[in-house]
């Protein structure tokens, strides 16, 4: 019975975390024909079916969806975004209370454990990185060279786009990779009178352009039924029409169309077991997130797609004789580097006109600026390293959105019907450089429910960046008043903002070429223990400035398909 219940637990893959990672990780061992086991520490999710207020309007929700005092103080560090507590989409994320983490400098670490993590409520901006991003370290002298270019990923990145669904405008920028586009959604009349507005402005390369986001505006991509944006913007309550990509719509049912798929929720992988004699992991320990009960699983190779944090506490619980301070960790630099976009800076301004004009529907997208700073020549400034680009749209709104009191009363009925003025909003996203002294470790002397040590963060961001907000503020004031507005006001909320709320966590398994100064080599193994795999976050070396979860997906599968090669040559 026992023989039998260890070959149960036996398996060619398992892939740790169902999110962005995971999910396509599972896809790719799937369909090279490795039996896979996928565990998630989260709840089941199904598709369409756990989707509970997909459909649901505002006067639906006591007090329009605004989160209760119940929910603030359950979720106190989730609350911080603003906007993921919200009574309709608060179940995608985690309760504080249960699982809770420390600070010794600020971090707001925002977490969705359930089926499909994160790729549920992503904010789906689509880019590919350039050899602009790969070689900015090794030309400036910082942390460390990254191990690939970006000839080794493009093709992976053309099948993840093939494969999701990318809609967006190619630019032909050098910096801004072309990508596999499906027809871009429309900007609307202000935001085409701003980008005219630049391009007639400013001779240094700014254009604006739509956002590159994953939603299918034309035809159907695989998965489960998935066809084209219905433009309802509902997008973190989850998409019944499979219109975004997202793991429970996409890739998990491909992985489970191949009967390869073992997929085992409520499972929280603590370690990662090595073995001194043969040098290879040989498996995982598992809590059983409801039962509390152990389990062991075993395969050939494994696969961390749980989070950049997640992972790396994986990671450093998983000691041995050979690997006393966690697993893979030879250089010190596993939870180091912590990275994360600085935002919540930019300008807003008021544009007179357009009144005969107002938007249909509700895009689920906004305008992109790619960056324009550090690129060669007169774009090149002083005061900072690499760059940033803006995010934004604009928008008409009613007065009763603006005044508290016109919500209620005979004048609500005349300010819903009356649209207010347009205004226009550029918001940047800012790269932050690896830096060593940003930090997570382990606290064994502060638990959590399962027995597990809890993660301290020490992390913030530093001057550059700080000498880059001054920047990026300026230039959104100099474009929006370039183009005619009224009332333009910067904004820059330093002292509100801490890392984590970017939502853009990364670095903490970094790849490199030595494995004295890196934890991951090119092909997202572990230097020392070639058959663990980190294709979440962890593995950044560095940041580049716009939304990351698209390289995760590309680096995923050239990981997953390089580990299914290596099976097949019994190098694994």
């Amino acid at each position: 019975m026992n023989k039998n219940s260890e070959l149960e637990n036996e398996y060619d893959a398992i892939v740790v975390g169902t999110g962005i990672s995971g999910g396509w990780a599972a896809k790719e061992l799937c369909e090279n024909g490795l039996k896979t086991l996928v565990l998630e520490r989260g709840r089941m999710v199904k598709h369409i079916q756990d989707y509970p207020t997909a459909n649901m309007d505002p006067w639906d929700f006591p007090n329009g969806g605004e989160p209760t005092r119940e929910t603030r103080e359950r979720m106190p560090k989730q609350n911080r975004t603003g906007f993921v507590t919200k009574e309709y989409r608060k179940h995608f994320f985690v309760d504080d209370l249960k699982h809770p983490y420390n600070e010794k400098r600020r971090f707001d670490w925002i977490r969705g454990y359930q089926v499909g993590g994160r790729s549920l409520t992503w904010g789906r901006q689509s880019y590919r990185l350039s050899d602009l991003d790969f070689e900015a370290n090794k030309k400036e002298g910082i942390a460390v060279d990254w191990p690939v270019r970006y000839k080794d990923i493009a093709p992976w990145y053309d099948k993840v786009e093939e494969f999701i669904g990318v809609s967006g405008e190619n630019l032909g920028l050098e910096h801004f990779p072309d990508q596999k586009l499906l027809k871009p959604m429309n900007l609307n009349c202000v935001e085409e009178h701003l980008k005219s507005k630049i391009a007639e402005n400013f001779d240094d390369g700014r254009v604006l352009t739509i956002g590159r986001t994953a939603h299918i505006t034309e035809g159907t991509k695989p998965g489960m039924g998935r066809s084209s944006c219905q433009y309802r913007d509902r997008c973190m309550r989850g998409c019944p029409f499979g219109a975004y990509f997202s793991s429970n719509s996409s890739t998990l049912p491909t992985a489970e169309a191949t009967g390869n798929m073992t997929l085992r929720p409520n499972s929280i992988v603590h370690e990662v077991i090595y073995d001194d004699k043969t040098k290879k992991a040989t498996g995982v320990r598992v809590i059983d997130a409801e039962t509390k009960e152990s389990h062991v699983y075993n395969a050939k190779v494994i696969f961390l797609c749980a989070s950049a944090m997640a992972s790396a506490a994986i990671l450093l619980q998983s000691k041995s004789e050979r690997f006393p301070n966690g697993l893979g960790n030879d250089s010190g630099e596993l939870g180091c580097n912590i990275m994360d976009h600085h935002f919540h800076v930019g300008a807003r301004a008021i544009v007179d006109g357009f009144e005969d004009k107002i938007n249909k529907g509700r895009r689920a997208n906004g305008i992109y600026i790619p960056r324009f700073r550090n690129l060669g020549g007169k774009t090149d400034v002083k005061e900072f390293k690499r760059g940033y680009g803006y995010q934004g749209s604009a928008g008409r709104r009613g007065d009763s959105e603006a005044v508290a009191e016109m919500k209620y009363g005979p004048q609500l009925k005349e300010a819903i019907l009356k649209p207010g003025q347009w205004q226009m909003t550029l918001s940047a996203f800012g790269e932050t450089l690896p830096d060593h002294n940003n930090r997570m470790y382990l606290d064994y002397d502060k638990l959590d429910e399962w027995g597990l040590p809890t993660i301290t963060f020490d992390a913030d961001f530093g001057e550059n960046e700080l000498a880059m907000r001054k920047d990026m503020e300026e230039q959104a004031i100099k474009m929006l008043e370039a183009a005619g507005y009224k009332n333009v006001k910067g904004f820059n909320e330093v002292e509100s903002r801490a890392m984590g709320l970017g939502i853009h966590e990364m670095g903490t398994a970094r790849m490199g070429h030595d494995p004295k100064t890196s934890v991951l080599n090119k092909y997202n193994q572990i230097h020392a223990c070639t058959n663990v795999y980190v294709t979440d976050g962890s593995f950044m070396t560095s940041s580049a400035c716009h939304n990351p979860s698209l390289g995760y997906m590309a680096f995923t599968a050239r990981a997953a398909n390089h580990a299914a090669e290596e099976l097949k040559k019994n190098n694994a």
